[in-house]
């Protein structure tokens, strides 16, 4: 029996085409979904956002995930001068926040894709050389444009406006791995007694529509020695051929191929001779890291309101990778601002961010870019031959996996956590998970089609003779 459910979680993994990417902690907005109960296997916060009005794109309001804010108390802690970790992957299904990880793997399908580095193995495939599953919108780790957090010193997400968020962190060549790591400016002031907002922003690099993503975070700066504010920010443009015109200092998130709000736009091909897409990399003047240039003086306008005098979170904050447990609320332990990450039991492999030696999943991962790398546009050898994805998600276990031992469990800290939320791991309709007990794993993931207006197919247009960019949906 324990076989069969093996077989029917691999067969329904191998039906989730749709997937796309979003950050997880337990600080986001919409972390359960958007029905408003627990979930362990949602992806609402993933979708992409395209063409929309900005009400809609706006915290990802286009399904009301802004209106579903993390449990009091839930922070993402920003230690100024040193680092923090979320989970990038498809599903919350596949992360620590889940099942207690129990399907969480170094990538973020929540499969083992053996042996890759550069090339994620075992994928499928687009003509052109897309990866379409996991949908990551890029050929391979040296070509995926990178991600990055904003901050605005608010406290309510409605408050919040485009002139607010500073953009103070880059992670180039993501999303790829699961567990990834971003630093923190160490000049960043202390947050309101509020807290501040934080938004996670992505633009795909081509392979597919030319979406954006963004979606919310309640987040609190520790450790904060500065009183110096923020500058406003200003909107990046697109500076790939030419770095001295990049936008220097603060700047603002980027809003691309939207009913209205756009704030750059891009024509004609970039150095590789593929057509321009704005990216949160040099090609819009962003280096990778933390963003050290952002901050004015005492005499220039701020997007800061009056500080908090301590820099230690309103309430009790956890680690990203704190299991989840959605029993009965006790509270959970702060780190130490910059305590080092341990999410696995494998092999460590190298932090994108600081070197510090990761340990993001069960299989040896391979090596990321360090802080710094030069990001590089070209091509890069494709993967082997994917193997068919099943086109039926299969019926859901009948059986409970038994529960993962203290090896298996990503995270060290088995604390329990009093806000466990999540539901469909692909779909845009939403079902009542059967078991809401934090050791019992409801039915997985099924592949449910979009029916939602404005998340239309990836369908990027690209030129014939670019073959490396090619329609993935």
């Amino acid at each position: 029996m324990w076989s069969l459910l093996l077989f029917t979680v691999a067969s329904t993994f191998l039906g989730l085409a749709d997937a796309h990417a979003a950050a997880w902690h337990k600080s986001m907005y919409c972390l359960n979904g958007t029905t408003g109960q627990v979930n362990y296997n949602t992806n609402d916060a993933v979708q992409p956002l395209w063409m929309l009005s900005q009400s809609d794109y706006w915290f990802h309001h286009d399904n009301q995930c802004d209106e579903f804010p993390p449990a009091e108390g839930d922070v993402l802690t920003l230690p100024a001068g040193g680092s923090f970790t979320v989970e990038i992957a498809t599903n919350r299904a596949f992360t620590s926040l889940s099942y207690d990880g129990y399907y969480a793997t170094d990538w973020l399908d929540g499969q083992n894709h053996t042996g890759s580095t550069d090339t994620l193995f075992d994928a499928v495939l687009s003509p052109e050389g897309c990866i379409t599953d996991p949908n990551i919108h890029t050929q391979n780790e040296t070509m995926s444009s990178g991600t990055a957090f904003a901050i605005a010193y608010k406290s309510d997400i409605k408050d919040v406006t485009l002139d607010d968020l500073v953009v103070f962190t880059v992670r180039y060549n993501t999303p790829w791995k699961r567990i990834t790591t971003y630093d923190v400016p160490a000049q960043m002031p202390a947050c309101p007694d509020g807290g501040c907002m934080c938004a996670w922003v992505w633009i795909p690099n081509g392979c597919g529509e030319p979406n954006i993503y963004m979606e919310g975070f309640k987040c609190m700066v520790t450790n904060s020695t500065s009183t110096t504010a923020l500058a406003a920010p200003q909107p990046p443009v697109w500076c790939e051929e030419d770095q001295s015109q990049c936008v220097q200092g603060a700047k603002q998130i980027m809003i691309w191929n939207q009913q209205e709000g756009n704030n750059i736009n891009v024509t004609g091909l970039d150095l590789s001779g593929m057509q321009k897409s704005p990216a949160y990399n040099a090609k819009c003047g962003f280096k990778d890291g933390a963003q050290d240039d952002i901050f004015g003086t005492p005499n220039t306008p701020s997007t800061q309101t009056t500080p908090s005098t301590s820099s230690t979170p309103p309430a009790t904050s956890s680690a990203a990778g704190t299991p989840y447990n959605s029993g009965t609320p006790t509270p959970s332990t702060s780190p130490a601002a910059g305590t080092p990450y341990n999410p696995g039991t494998s092999t460590p492999g190298t932090s994108p961010s600081t070197g510090t030696p990761s340990n993001p999943g069960t299989s040896t991962p391979g090596t990321s870019p360090a802080a710094g790398t030069p990001y590089n546009p070209g091509p890069s050898t494709p993967g082997a031959s994917p193997p068919t994805p099943c086109t039926s998600p299969g019926a859901p276990p009948t059986d409970t996996p038994p529960s993962p031992s203290s090896p298996s469990n990503p995270y060290p800290d088995n604390a329990s956590d009093p806000n466990d939320p999540g539901t469909n791991p692909n779909g845009r309709v939403h079902h009542t998970p059967s078991n809401t007990t934090p050791t019992t794993p409801v039915a997985y993931p099924v592949d449910i089609p979009s029916t939602s207006p404005g998340k239309k197919s990836c369908k990027r247009r690209r030129r014939a003779h670019h073959k490396r960019r090619g329609t993935t949906f």
